[in-house]
């Protein structure tokens, strides 16, 4: 079992060996009356160009306080997250974001959804190149038949692809992921993850993502990042996984690593890391 206590690992083979992805001694701090409460302190990570990387930790540690640091929503307190080297400063499209509760406009279509920001982000693209850029990835998520409904007539999976696919017609340099699939039934869960997986071996982009789900780490990922708990949470230890790709379910879970590292990682979080 690979267990990294420095959250800067060696390159991965094949990837490239500069640093894209780098937070930088980050901190984040907010004053309330009675002092100020640090959400995270200290965080130090480097994750290269076309990584699944996994945060997991409880509830309140920061995970996706983090995440919006990558995103641009929130500015750290101290330190820095840099993308090729240039400050995150602000949001962007070469950073996509897919939330937990699908963020699609009621009003439009799953069509109109992603055209409306591919005509954003694509201005100079003729009307045709913009409409096949949105059938392409409807296409890529299984929806092509679906683009002229709108979310109320869609299932939550459904949805949920319509966002994925929404990210990724923006050919964005990082897709963040928070709990993407966490209100979906089990079944549909993975369906979807079957899915993703895919879409991030065809397109090597590189893949920040929350989950609670050990096994959702431990199918997709490359490093699973373990959260202290907060406050002033800290990275913990990271887990580098030793799974080969491409990954079939069935026969992930036939190998004893597996449920070394799955249990590894739910000592860490439910007795070295419990709530008191």
């Amino acid at each position: 079992m690979a267990v990294l206590n420095s959250p800067s690992p060696s390159p991965t083979p094949g990837l490239s060996s500069e640093s894209f992805l780098v937070f930088d001694n980050l901190s984040k701090v907010y004053p309330t009356p009675t002092g100020d409460y640090i959400v995270l302190e200290g965080i130090n990570l480097t994750i290269q160009e076309g990584e699944f990387v996994c945060v997991i930790g409880h509830s309140g540690c920061g995970k996706s306080t983090l995440l919006d640091m990558v995103a641009g929503f929130r500015q750290p307190t101290q330190g820095q997250v840099r993308l090729q080297r240039e400050p995150i400063q602000a949001p962007g499209p070469d950073r996509m974001v897919v939330f937990q509760n699908y963020a699609l406009l009621p009003w439009l279509t799953a069509y109109e959804n992603i055209y409306l920001g591919v005509e954003a982000v694509f201005p100079r693209h003729s009307a045709a190149a913009k409409k096949q850029i949105v059938m392409e990835h409807l296409e890529l998520v299984g929806l092509a038949e679906a683009a002229h409904k709108k979310p109320a007539a869609l299932s939550g999976g459904m949805k949920q692809r319509v966002c994925i696919a929404r990210a990724l017609a923006l050919r964005p340099q990082v897709l963040i992921l928070d709990e993407p699939f966490g209100a979906l039934d089990p079944i549909t869960r993975e369906e979807l993850q079957e899915q993703l997986l895919k879409i991030w071996q065809d397109h090597q982009i590189t893949v920040m993502m929350i989950t609670h789900d050990i096994d959702e780490a431990l199918f997709l990922a490359d490093r699973i990042v373990m959260m202290t708990n907060g406050p002033a949470a800290q990275i913990g230890e990271v887990l580098e996984l030793p799974f080969g790709r491409p990954r079939q379910r069935s026969g992930l879970m036939e190998q004893p690593e597996y449920y070394d590292l799955r249990n590894y990682a739910l000592d860490f979080l439910f007795r070295r890391q419990a709530h008191p």
